[in-house]
């Protein structure tokens, strides 16, 4: 009997570990407008876990030179980071470009916060 009380407040203990540090569920809103004569594809990344939006190898487009609302959903204080291109010539690239692949200084923010909308230039 002493035994199986041992069991359960192990168990007990380990699901409490797990809950408390179990990330929480939250969105980002992303508004993106390319103003770029070219169709332009965009993904978005994640800097602290192996995944991207819309993912499973697929883009989003921008194929006019309306602002697009991208809501996410992601863990709370996951780092996102946008990468946009234009189709057919990914030397031309916005934020982290093409499969998160460049530097940038100011395309990530945090999930949960409120981001700044985003103009893609020619």
């Amino acid at each position: 009997m002493r035994i199986w009380k041992t069991l359960a407040m192990v168990a007990l203990v380990g699901a409490m570990a797990l809950t408390a540090t179990a990330a929480k569920a939250d969105n980002i809103v992303w508004s993106i407008q390319s103003e770029h004569p070219n169709i332009v594809s965009l993904e978005f990344y994640s800097q602290d876990y192996n995944r991207a939006w819309p993912g499973g190898g697929e883009v989003y487009i921008l194929d006019d030179w309306d602002a697009k609302s991208f809501n996410l959903q992601c863990s709370t204080g996951e780092l996102i980071c946008y990468g946009a291109w234009v189709r057919g010539d990914s030397s031309t690239y916005w934020g982290v470009g093409i499969d998160d692949s460049q530097y940038c200084s100011d395309c990530c923010y945090y999930c949960g916060e409120r981001t700044d909308p985003i103009t893609l230039l020619p």
